[in-house]
């Protein structure tokens, strides 16, 4: 098998073997063919070529370019994830990037709102759906349910409408890995998305659709991760603070509120999908930061 059917291939198990999402395939196989363009350029004929020295040299050529830490890191993940299979299928005699190393990534805080940020964007939201706009309550219940369960939008956009539960107050998720959890929501969730389903999509609805998403956009079709992308980062573009402006910032903010309200670690792991605890306790570090922040602004000692 050429280089380029070794990619095709390995895409193939790691969608429809390993659950990996069409987002993370696509990331793996950018990384992998820019590999695989490397290795051709030194010479490389088969897979079998591909040792752990070319392996090290691709990632240091990346290093000299200016590749941030975590590109590298995440093509070290592509490269050891490709070797591992090539062993395991026999393509190569071992696995060559066995001891495949990257820098570790820079590690930064992620974007949090404060509770009193996130309630002006509640009310903001929740003034433009008292109009009844469609969209605008559609938009209300979009906010309310991101922060209440600190979804992922891919998992916000990919929910049906018998995957609310307005009885149990929870929702059931498809998350990474094609992982399914079940998380729950606020009667403020709950209420938007009464008003949602019940008094609002009908007038966006295409009938036609085969399946029957809970959020749909202006043409009645599914809503994309694109536009609840621009909803957010339109609402977050008048607020103070540096960082990223998207939906992760909802699902940041959510767990960070959970955490600082006494949520159990686990709990908050559980609710948000986290394969690791590591992940999850990445939150403690950021009340950490707002507790010693307080602190500053607040004790006379400090």
């Amino acid at each position: 098998m050429d280089l380029s059917g070794v990619i095709d291939a390995f895409s193939v198990h790691l969608e429809a073997e390993r659950g990996f999402s069409a987002n993370t395939v696509k990331s793996y196989r950018s990384d992998l063919v820019q590999l695989v363009d490397f290795a051709i350029e030194r010479g490389a004929e088969g897979a079998e070529d591909i040792d752990l020295e070319l392996l090290r040299d691709w990632l240091w050529h990346g290093s000299q370019a200016g590749l941030a830490k975590s590109t590298l890191a995440r093509r070290a993940a592509a490269a050891r994830s490709l070797s591992t299979w090539l062993a395991r299928t026999h393509a190569t005699p071992t696995n060559a990037a066995a001891r495949l190393r990257a820098p570790k990534s820079d590690h930064h805080l992620p974007r949090v709102l404060t509770r009193e940020q996130m309630a002006s964007i509640l009310q903001r939201v929740s003034s433009r759906a008292s109009t009844h706009d469609p969209i605008a309550v559609r938009d209300l219940a979009v906010i309310e349910l991101l922060y209440a369960s600190a979804l992922r939008v891919s998992e916000l956009t990919g929910l049906d409408i018998g995957d609310i539960d307005l009885g149990r107050l929870t929702v059931r998720v498809l998350g990474k890995g094609s992982k399914e959890r079940v998380v729950p929501f606020g009667i403020p969730a709950k209420e938007a998305l009464v008003e949602w389903l019940d008094r609002s999509r009908h007038a966006l609805t295409d009938e036609t659709a085969p399946a029957s998403p809970v959020f749909v956009g202006a043409r009645g079709k599914r809503m994309t991760s694109r536009a609840v992308y621009d909803l957010v980062s339109g609402l977050l573009s008048t607020v103070p603070g540096s960082g990223p402006s998207g939906p992760h910032t909802l699902r940041h903010t959510a767990a960070t509120h959970l955490l600082d309200g006494g949520a159990d670690l686990r709990a908050v792991q559980e609710m948000l999908g986290h394969a690791s605890l590591g992940t999850t306790q990445l939150y403690t570090h950021v009340s950490t930061e707002r507790l010693k922040e307080s602190y500053r602004l607040a004790h006379p000692r400090s």
